[in-house]
């Protein structure tokens, strides 16, 4: 049974030691960066804006906020510093030709690769899913990586 004055408990059986930290998954953190939107937190649709932070966001979710006026309203930091529909831009992606993710039904009998862009860099092809940096050019809208833009070495828009 126990504690019946045969047992001794040593110190680290009775002293709880700090709790360790719980790591933040990076590829999950990359996954909910390039494919949910960061104020509604909903999947990335089209038409997609991004702001100068570089957070990617639904057009729909931003007019919403944005219209929102209400005084009981709490001011949703990730999109704090977008005061009018001038402070995105809406962005140009290229869909990639490998990405199959909406077009089947998810029953959950199949796997997902989370490193399977939807949309890719138009000029070199990598895929936009984090690990590689992308930029967009805030007159046009269009998406490069970074990558594309050092081989250019252009002031305009190739298209």
């Amino acid at each position: 049974m126990g504690c019946d004055g045969g047992t001794i408990p040593k110190r680290h059986e009775l002293v709880k030691g700090p709790r360790k930290v719980e790591k933040v998954d990076k590829v999950a953190e990359l996954v909910a960066r390039w494919f949910y939107c960061a104020l509604s937190q909903e999947k990335l649709r089209r038409p997609i804006v991004a702001c100068e932070l570089g957070r990617l966001y639904n057009k729909d979710a931003i007019i919403e906020y944005l219209l929102d006026k209400s005084p009981d309203k709490t001011p949703m930091e990730s999109a704090s510093h977008i005061k009018s529909i001038k402070n995105v831009t809406e962005l140009q992606l290229v869909d990639n030709p490998a990405w199959c993710g909406d077009k089947e039904s998810s029953k959950g009998d199949k796997y997902d690769d989370l490193q399977c862009a939807r949309f890719i860099c138009p000029v070199v092809g990598l895929e936009m899913n984090g690990r590689h940096r992308f930029c967009f050019l805030r007159n046009c809208g269009c998406v490069f990586s970074e990558r594309a833009l050092k081989e250019i070495k252009a002031e305009v828009c190739h298209k």
